[in-house]
């Protein structure tokens, strides 16, 4: 696991290695990355931590971001884009993969509202459509939790684990045929940014083709706001029949990813618990 001394070292040694200064890096969120914002350099540098725990290739998720943002900054939609100040990346450097980001100000405190969440991701899905690269379908969905439910199976012990296999492997066979195009994976509205500029989406790590209804799932379960109101301002039915495998897989992912993330964060084992226990009450994804 990479810790964030080893991290921080990674980062500033490529960013000098292209003539960037650095001075003062400051860790700005260690969470399932760490981010690091290369002072004074108007940098941001991301290095997978919890993320690589649950990925065999995190190079590959930090690449596929890379050409999805670079994409939809160059049509003029409002992402933070990567820096062009060095090659944003994916860069490996002693076992540390990095990329890099354009540092921006932003609000902490700023409500994004329901309606303006759901139009913002009518209008992200909108930029998505013309995006030809390749990438896997619904690969955060289908393939990566059965590499999560390892990593906590011995925690969770034998017949919990064959449940969460149980319940992926269902999911799994349902959630295919419907039309795809480029998603971002991780709608939710703490990925959207206030800045000086406006609104911005952020952390594309988990951009994948797939139906828009993955995206309105993440939406619609978010406990930030009323997904319900969300999903409506957005022209969708939160009630439709067609989201219910996409809330169940959703609501499996996040309790997957919470308990994973106590691996590194052990003070986090009884909020991965209780993620753990809400989701073996209801399966479904009905309840957030």
């Amino acid at each position: 696991m990479t810790s964030n001394s080893a991290a921080v070292a990674a980062a500033v040694a490529v960013a000098r290695e292209h003539g960037v200064r650095v001075r003062e890096p400051v860790m700005l969120k260690d969470s399932f990355n760490l981010r690091i914002h290369l002072r004074p350099a108007p940098l941001v540098a991301r290095v997978p931590t919890v993320t690589a725990l649950g990925r065999s290739r995190p190079a590959e998720a930090l690449r596929r971001e890379l050409e999805v943002v670079s994409y939809l900054h160059g049509q003029g939609v409002p992402v933070v884009p990567p820096s062009d100040l060095l090659p944003a990346g994916p860069h490996l450097r002693d076992g540390v993969c990095v990329s890099f980001w354009a540092h921006v100000e932003h609000d902490l405190g700023y409500q994004v509202t329901p309606e303006v969440a759901g139009r913002a991701l009518a209008e992200l899905h909108e930029g998505l459509r013309g995006f030809s690269g390749e990438l896997p379908y619904l690969g955060p969905v289908l393939d990566e939790p059965v590499r999560l439910i390892e990593l906590v199976a011995d925690v969770v012990g034998p017949g919990v684990a064959g449940r969460l296999r149980e319940a992926h492997a269902g999911l799994a066979s349902r959630l295919g045929g419907a039309m795809t195009q480029a998603v971002h994976g991780d709608a939710h509205p703490g990925n959207l940014l206030a800045t000086p500029g406006g609104l911005l989406w952020n952390d594309f790590e988990e951009c994948m083709a797939g139906p828009v209804e993955w995206d309105l799932a993440c939406l619609l379960r978010t406990t930030r706001l009323d997904g319900r109101a969300a999903v409506q301002a957005y022209g969708g039915d939160p009630d439709d029949p067609g989201l219910r495998d996409f809330l169940a897989a959703r609501g499996l992912q996040g309790t997957l990813w919470v308990m994973v993330r106590a691996l590194r964060f052990p003070s986090e084992a009884g909020a991965a618990r209780a993620a753990l226990d809400a989701w073996l009450r209801d399966p479904s994804g009905a309840t957030r």
